[in-house]
């Protein structure tokens, strides 16, 4: 299957709003965003800490961001993603002239494109307890000197929405354009929202929901108990060691099931055998969908943190945005964001009656709300392929977000 056909969306949900017939194309001619470098800010720094969900407190707190185009004047042009699981800040372009990897979102950042960085000051950091530049269980603990490992405090997603508007304070940009993000990112986006009301005038959620599911909690458990089943792990606390390769492989190996569809599963691999005539009677990888999951999961290894593994998915876990309130509505009410909702149609990961659930949320409390259901075949991984789906729908928008925004002064800081 080719990633990039033109094929054409469905949208349909009785009683939501919807975009309309938004042309589903791109831009033939839409450019990159060019040669980006990752920026450092410090932030909770002596002697403010971050107060945590969970109860304890955390300072100072490094950010890793990247950013893209030019922040207007009025600062009302600022649009900050969210990264899922395994993303980092490079959202978009290249780090060098020769650098292969492009940013894990580049088919939808850069001129032209859906997040059109010659209109848009887009914005991306390494979350909290990442292992990309952002303060996480590989950094040094200033109280000891060593690497915290396992004696970093347990986050949520709330206190890495917090971090991030912790960064918006340094870069002076008291209220965003939109805030966007899939899969993780989306609960992120969500969550920036029920926190701070006043500061983003749209909220994108693509692939994701407002509270984790008791599925999804359940492979994420599975693949921490593989990183801790490694015996390399020692609790944590493995760094200047062997790594914990074999289990955090594994772990990936798991998450990247629940990332496809069986129908992606079936035309990409069937039940091929790889490079043989016949069953090798061994447990060997016999069959192609094996061996792809083998390489995803070590090469997995080569970029990824194996505690950063267990911290995230634990955050991940314990989103509920509904939690403390009387329902998914009561957690909404107070929010002041124009809201697009995205959801595909082979999504087993979050499928889209988790989506329909935050619409019916938001219609309750009469908020502005567009829901579009993409039909693809890819699964969750939708919404890292489906440029040609997404991108006149993402487009539009933002286009009416920022004919309706107005920003609020703005605060010190510097980009």
């Amino acid at each position: 299957m080719d990633p990039n056909r033109r094929d054409s969306s469905s949208a349909a949900t009785a009683g939501t709003s919807q975009i309309g017939d938004v042309p589903i194309v791109a831009d033939p001619e839409a450019g990159s965003a060019g040669l980006v470098q990752a920026r450092h800010v410090t932030v909770a720094a002596p002697p403010h800490t971050l107060a945590l969900e969970g109860g304890q407190s955390l300072g100072p707190i490094t950010v890793a961001y990247e950013t893209y185009g030019e922040l207007s004047e009025r600062r009302d042009n600022a649009v900050l993603v969210f990264h899922a699981l395994s993303g980092d800040a490079h959202v978009a372009g290249r780090h060098k002239p020769d650098d292969k990897r492009l940013g894990w979102w580049d088919m939808l950042v850069g001129p032209g494109k859906a997040l059109d960085t010659e209109r848009y000051f887009v914005i991306c950091a390494n979350v909290l307890g990442g292992c990309n530049g952002t303060t996480g269980p590989a950094s040094i603990d200033p109280a000891t000197g060593a690497q915290f490992g396992t004696s970093f405090p347990i986050i949520t997603i709330a206190d890495i929405v917090d971090v991030q508007a912790l960064l918006l304070d340094e870069l002076g940009i008291p209220k965003l354009l939109a805030t966007i993000g899939g899969s993780m990112g989306g609960m992120a986006a969500l969550q920036f929202a029920v926190a701070y009301p006043q500061r983003t005038h749209g909220v994108i959620a693509i692939a994701t929901a407002a509270q984790q599911s008791a599925q999804a909690i359940a492979f994420n458990e599975v693949g921490r108990q593989a990183i801790m089943a490694d015996p390399h792990w020692r609790g944590g606390y493995y760094y200047g060691h062997k790594l914990p390769r074999r289990g955090l492989s594994v772990a990936r190996m798991i998450g990247h099931i629940t990332y496809l569809s069986d129908v992606a599963m079936r035309e990409k691999f069937g039940r091929r055998l790889q490079e043989l005539h016949d069953y090798s009677f061994t447990f060997s990888a016999d069959f192609e969908v094996e061996s792809y999951l083998h390489y995803q999961g070590m090469a997995f290894t080569d970029r990824f943190d194996a505690n950063s593994y267990l911290y995230i998915t634990r955050a991940i876990d314990y989103f509920d945005l509904a939690r403390g309130k009387a329902s998914l509505a009561e957690a909404l009410r107070h929010t002041q964001a124009r809201f697009l909702v995205m959801s595909f149609s082979s999504d087993g990961l979050h499928p889209p009656y988790q989506l329909k659930q935050i619409v019916s949320a938001l219609r309750a409390t009469h908020k502005h709300v567009s829901y579009y259901e993409v039909q693809s075949d890819f699964g969750h991984d939708s919404f890292l392929l489906e440029r040609f789906k997404m991108e006149g729908v993402i487009s539009s928008f933002l286009a009416s977000s920022a004919a309706t925004f107005t920003p609020r002064a703005a605060a010190g800081g510097s980009v």
